[in-house]
């Protein structure tokens, strides 16, 4: 699946063992599709010597306050540039 710019996203909220790329604070939190960056290897495969597998990289804002609830800054955003399989649609 890919995603578009504007859409809004779900992270992904499994904890894999090994080698991830995706932050804990970040773990099923929803945020907004704001660019699309290209095709670049999968950090957590080639952790495994799985080699350099490409994977759609997106950047991704959240409001603050999806993060750190209420002891966020107000009018806040977090950007995070994420691997695709890391995204559902929500």
């Amino acid at each position: 699946m890919s995603f578009e710019v504007g859409e809004a996203v779900r992270t992904s909220s499994a904890n894999p063992a090994g080698h991830n790329r995706l932050p804990r604070y970040l773990r099923g939190k929803r945020g907004r599709v704001v660019a699309l960056r290209g095709f670049f290897p999968l950090a957590d495969l080639r952790a495994e010597g799985r080699g350099d597998v490409a994977e759609m990289l997106y950047t991704v804002a959240f409001d603050a306050a999806e993060i750190w609830d209420t002891s966020a800054e107000p009018h806040e955003t977090i950007h995070a540039d994420l691997w695709e399989s890391y995204l559902a649609l929500c």
